[in-house]
């Protein structure tokens, strides 16, 4: 096409969306009257199919469905404008200003209705990912709910930018975004856009960390590229330089780096490693100082946690290769703004540790499975409180409608006081994952958090609250309120490392970077790296009665078996045996929810792979425990007595398979009666969320299908989704 042509086309378009927009922005006919016509028009503008009858009842006006209630009668109902696997549309023509209570009410029970429509839609169709509330004329408003569980549908991008004024379909990108949602809407799910982009960096850091372990390099004064062998760097050495590394790489590309510092250092001393050495080894202390930047010749702000501490310290800046630069370059030039936290720990996890490169193209848990789990568990309830906030809220709004003055302004108040009650209970909510591993569980209840904060802002500015006079570290949903526990250094760093990429990718979005406070990264310690289930005052070697030392094979070096070819133990790789001295059961900090993926071994593997010592000193400090009892259990038995004793208002944990069986089920049977529902996860998918504080099972190898299980206090009614209906509140 010639450029001629293409000008002519945007000149086209431009006016037909003109047209649009003049013709519905002034319309005041009725609902029934219009939003059918409204429709047709807007799958013209965008260049789609129109809604037509069909017997299969696919792409429609007036979708018929049925739905069923809890007293087993049934009522029928019908959707404004219905696409299977595309969305759910609910139009509305509010008589109500844009700009008062009642109009948002109006929406929000359109939503509301959007959403009911979805649930009744039947089986065979599945859940639409989105549903679309249409104030003819006026807005458009989207929401997602990609796992098309039937969970809650939440405001997509993002709530500070889901309500689409009918204005905005002059952006180019807003039109791209509904057309998509006519014709491939999974393409905008951001864990399926991102998901991609995260395997590409985790491969080329995994080639990188293999080249530095294998194989460090040095460059003889004078012959910058001839190279001398030196001896291999430590994996924790490595993993510690390509983690300031890739957090350098997410800051550029947001932007709290000056755009393209980091890549641009990297280019500019590709051919001189020795100079990039010291060049990142003074960005890195000026960033964990902030201020004026010698490498950059540019201020950089004030980033301090613990990433960058310790610019003195041997291996806190790496002599590369060129080629090893180039790798940097590679991933440097990926889109981390794209990069999905949910996942990354995971793989990262996996390309710096030796013993776990290999599996990095296997199985990791998608973000649709954490969400089981983390939804019921913790979001689920949330919104239930949010939903009766909510709703005291426009009650005491619309009281204020039919008031003047002073009387008006405290009847506002009064409603405000109601939100911002639950946005503070919302502040104060702790979750605790105490097996955390890389903090996948972790980051998807903290975008689900934000989420719902955004929603809470939104309906507090509606109020007449503005979002500046919550104040970023004031009265927000921060990470302090993110507990893990985790028993690997270098998962624990990443667990640290992943939350602040997501907080911040997730605050960047909705708020831009301006709005980031100094220091960009703290060190709230809300990760604490040690043992979940056990507590010691020190460990000595454990000798036998000659004073012999023992040992034990390692749990996870294996060898071929030189008959049958298959892989066995090795009896040489041994490690030595300990002896706890003062062992109790470990404290875990106060939460209001527990989630998590604890680490799966047997029973009868726990001496194999933990040692005679640690399993001893374990029983004694849980004799509740059976000893029969695998070693998930300890997780369970304790987070249900937190449950129990009122301390924590649900918890939900992957177990395994055999949590029916006798000797799994006596600790369940002695915390609940009658049990709860289980849910079995038959495809296996929660299994391979990872191994929990990184205990491995016994060569690492998990045989027993995972279980969602979520208990709150008791309740037998159960759903499919695993979870234990009613409630029991934190007592703090």
């Amino acid at each position: 096409m010639t450029s001629t042509a293409t000008a002519a086309t945007a000149a086209i378009d431009a006016t037909a969306t003109q047209a649009f927009i003049q013709r519905w922005q002034h319309n005041t006919a009725s609902e029934l009257a219009t939003a059918q016509s409204f429709v047709m028009d807007l799958c013209a503008l965008l260049g789609v199919e129109r809604p037509h009858p069909t017997p299969e009842q696919t792409y429609m006006f007036e979708r018929p469905v049925t739905f069923a209630h809890g007293d087993g009668s049934t009522s029928a109902g019908r959707i404004d404008c219905y696409r299977r696997g595309h969305f759910v549309l609910e139009a509305k023509k509010l008589k109500a200003g844009s700009h008062t209570k009642g109009f948002d009410d109006g929406l929000l029970r359109a939503r509301s209705q959007g959403e009911a429509y979805a649930r009744a839609l039947p089986a065979a169709d599945g859940r639409p990912p989105f549903v679309l509330v249409v104030d003819v004329g006026t807005v458009i408003e989207v929401y997602a709910e990609f796992s098309k569980t039937g969970g809650t549908y939440t405001p997509y991008p993002d709530p500070r930018s889901h309500r689409l004024q009918l204005a905005d379909l002059a952006r180019p990108e807003v039109q791209d975004r509904l057309r998509r949602i006519w014709t491939d809407p999974d393409s905008l799910n951001p864990a399926r856009i991102s998901a991609q982009v995260t395997r590409d960096v985790a491969a080329l850091l995994a080639q990188l960390a293999k080249s530095l372990e294998g194989n460090g390099a040095n460059f003889k004064p004078n012959q910058p590229l001839a190279l001398v062998q030196q001896a291999p760097i430590a994996p924790e050495t490595v993993a510690a330089y390509l983690t300031r590394c890739l957090f350098s790489m997410f800051a550029e590309d947001v932007e709290l780096l000056p755009k393209g510092a980091f890549l641009g250092l990297l280019q500019t001393h590709r051919d001189d490693p020795a100079t990039l050495q010291h060049m990142l080894r003074i960005l890195w202390a000026d960033m964990d100082r902030g201020g004026f930047s010698a490498a950059l010749a540019k201020p950089v702000l004030h980033f301090n946690g613990k990433l960058f501490k310790g610019a003195g310290q041997d291996g806190y800046s790496l002599l590369l290769t060129p080629e090893q630069i180039d790798l940097l370059i590679k991933a440097a030039q990926s889109n981390w703004r794209e990069v999905e936290p949910a996942i990354f720990g995971t793989l990262l996890e996996r390309a710096l540790d030796p013993t776990e490169r290999h599996a990095l193209g296997a199985h990791y848990t998608p973000r649709a499975y954490v969400e089981r789990l983390v939804l019921p568990t913790v979001i689920e309830p949330l919104r239930a409180d949010w939903a009766n906030a909510q709703a005291a809220a426009l009650v005491l709004a619309h009281e204020a409608a039919a008031l003047e003055g002073k009387a008006m302004e405290a009847k506002l108040a009064e409603a405000r006081a109601e939100v911002k009650k639950f946005h503070h209970q919302l502040c104060t909510t702790r979750v605790l994952d105490p097996a955390c591993g890389s903090a996948n569980f972790l980051y998807v209840t903290l975008e689900h958090l934000k989420r719902l904060e955004g929603e809470v802002v939104n309906q507090l500015e509606e109020l007449g609250h503005t979002q500046d006079q919550l104040g970023f570290e004031g009265e927000t949903v921060t990470l302090q309120q993110l507990r893990g526990i985790e028993l690997n250094e270098r998962a624990a760093a990443l667990a640290e490392l992943v939350l602040w990429i997501g907080y911040l990718q997730w605050h960047i979005r909705t708020r831009g970077n301006a709005a980031v406070a100094e220091p960009v990264v703290h060190n709230y310690g809300n990760i604490e790296c040690r043992d979940a289930v056990l507590a010691w005052d020190a460990q000595e070697l454990a000798y036998d009665d000659a004073g012999q030392l023992l040992s034990r094979w390692d749990g996870t070096t294996f060898k071929t078996h030189p008959v049958t070819g298959e892989q066995v133990p090795d009896e040489a790789a041994q490690v030595p045996q300990w002896r706890y001295v003062g062992a109790r059961q470990a404290h875990w900090p106060q939460a209001d929810f527990i989630v998590g993926n604890p680490p799966f071994i047997g029973a009868a593997s726990m001496r194999a792979a933990l040692g005679d010592g640690y399993v001893q000193a374990l029983r004694g400090a849980w004799p509740e425990v059976p000893e029969s009892a695998d070693f998930v259990m300890f997780w369970w038995h304790h987070a249900a007595a937190q449950v129990a004793a009122g301390h924590t208002r649900r918890m939900g944990l992957i177990t395994t398979n055999s949590l029916r069986q006798t000797f799994n089920r006596r600790v369940v049977e002695a915390r609940l009666s009658p049990p709860p529902h289980e849910s079995d996860n038959s495809n296996g998918a929660a299994a391979a969320s990872g191994h929990g504080d990184s205990r491995p099972p016994v060569g690492g190898r998990r045989q027993r299908r995972r279980r969602a299980h979520c208990h709150d206090g008791g309740c037998a009614r159960c759903g499919r989704r695993a979870v234990a209906h009613g409630d029991r509140r934190a007592t703090r």
